[in-house]
């Protein structure tokens, strides 16, 4: 990373009635020296000035708001100033054209404040890829996890499982540089049980964690039934639109079609599958088998069935299946005796057609995406990154025991403590004497 001062735009580009430029670097209060009319000598961080916008040779280019922010209070840690100009091409061009002849004033590169707030300290490796998850939300479940992550959620539970295991580093380093000295039976006791704990925790944290991959890539929820159930006709009513063709005849859908879809603020793929039958097409077979596939991977399905013939054929299912509801469509043509049996089997009863009981089956869905989160759920693993350094955290606690020459023990230890450090992106050999000369009085 170079000492530049950087520029860029902070908002999308285009026609706005507002539009946001961040500069960042040494050269920021001579930036705001040259280009505005604010006295320098007295400005004033995280205060609004209403001032004229100027060209190098004193042209007004507009009228706009300048906020300074003086370091390391700032989001860079930087000294870094905001120009809230007006968002139109040819202002935008103009301040551009204005800052680039600057010496060491340059572009930024992507995400490059994000990696100055990095070197900087202002944020770890979890709380910057919170952000840019942040950014990429689409849904309000989505938005809540990166928020949390950005808060340091992630963070703080990977250093609190780092810091114990360099202090136990810490004892082992001593009493390397200390051959002569047999360890305590109380201290081996607490260094087994300070990695013993992270070590399960580890284990915790990483069994059936796949929630954050659902809540990133979407919940897989399949539609399956008989040809004729209706499938196509619950997908447009879950959409509210004609997303798919619907017709009597059978076989109009062979191949599975997955709907990106928000539900209740958790995203969502709805795969509409072929109707499962028996048939001697070997199109359709394709897609009959693709639509069992399907299924399997499913974390929801949506047994789907024409309940003005028959219930559901559970022998379409594979029995591996957890969650599964039972949809009966075309309510339209059912007696109240009917319907008051199906009640009793607890089965969802609509209409597709006529977009009747969709909103109960929303809220099924919805009841079983919300209770897939745990109390841990506020520590998602949001990255595959994070996963394979956990992995290989748990690979070094497991080799790890006082049995052997403790030169091992330790080097176990410090693999530990390098693969959680890479996740947040703090490897710092200096932080194991610091709790070496922290913890004894080695050379008193």
């Amino acid at each position: 990373m170079d000492n530049k001062t950087i520029y860029a735009l902070s908002t999308v580009y285009g026609k706005s009635g507002v539009a946001v430029i961040r500069v960042s670097g040494p050269k920021v209060l001579d930036i705001i020296k040259n280009i505005t009319d604010i006295d320098i000598e007295n400005i004033k961080p995280r205060y609004a000035y209403f001032t004229n916008i100027k060209s190098l040779d004193n042209n007004i280019l507009d009228k706009s708001l300048v906020l300074y922010f003086k370091a390391p209070h700032s989001f860079t840690g930087e000294d870094v100033v905001e120009i809230q100009c007006h968002g139109s091409k040819a202002v935008l061009n103009s301040v551009f054209k204005t800052l680039s002849p600057i010496n060491n004033v340059r572009l930024a590169e992507a995400g490059e404040f994000s990696k100055r707030a990095f070197y900087n300290n202002k944020m770890d490796l979890t709380e910057a890829e919170g952000l840019a998850d942040l950014i990429d939300a689409e849904t309000s479940e989505q938005q809540k996890y990166a928020i949390k992550q950005m808060e340091g959620n992630l963070k703080n539970l990977y250093y609190s499982w780092r810091e114990n295991l360099l202090k136990v580093l810490s004892y082992l380093e001593a009493f390397i540089d200390f051959p002569e000295e047999d360890i305590p039976q109380n201290l081996q006791d607490d260094i087994l049980n300070s990695v013993f704990k992270v070590r399960d925790e580890i284990k915790n944290h990483l069994t059936g964690n796949n929630i954050s991959e659902r809540l990133k890539n979407g919940f897989r929820i399949t539609i399956t039934g008989a040809v004729n159930a209706g499938k196509s006709s619950l997908i447009n009513a879950l959409t509210q639109k004609n997303t798919m063709i619907v017709s009597d005849v059978a076989g109009t859908t062979r191949d599975a079609v997955d709907i990106n879809l928000d539900i209740k603020g958790y995203p969502v793929v709805i795969t509409d599958t072929a109707g499962i039958h028996k048939t001697e097409d070997k199109i359709e077979k394709i897609g009959i088998e693709t639509a069992l596939q399907r299924v399997k991977e499913a974390d929801i399905v949506l047994a789907l069935y024409d309940a003005s013939v028959g219930s559901f054929d559970n022998s379409q299912l594979p029995d591996s299946i957890s969650n599964i509801i039972y949809v009966a469509n075309k309510a339209d043509k059912l007696s109240e005796k009917q319907i008051e049996q199906i009640k009793k089997r607890k089965h969802c009863i609509i209409s597709a057609k006529y977009n009747s009981g969709i909103d109960n089956l929303i809220e099924k869905i919805t009841n079983i995406l919300s209770n897939s989160f745990s109390s841990s759920s506020s520590f998602l693993i949001t990255r595959t990154r994070y996963r394979e350094a956990l992995e290989e955290c748990l690979n070094h606690l497991e080799f790890f025991s006082l049995d052997k020459e403790i030169e091992l023990s330790a080097e176990d230890i410090r693999m530990a403590c390098r693969a959680i450090g890479t996740i947040t992106g703090n490897i710092k050999v200096d932080e194991i004497l610091d709790n070496i000369f922290g913890s004894f009085c080695i050379g008193k």
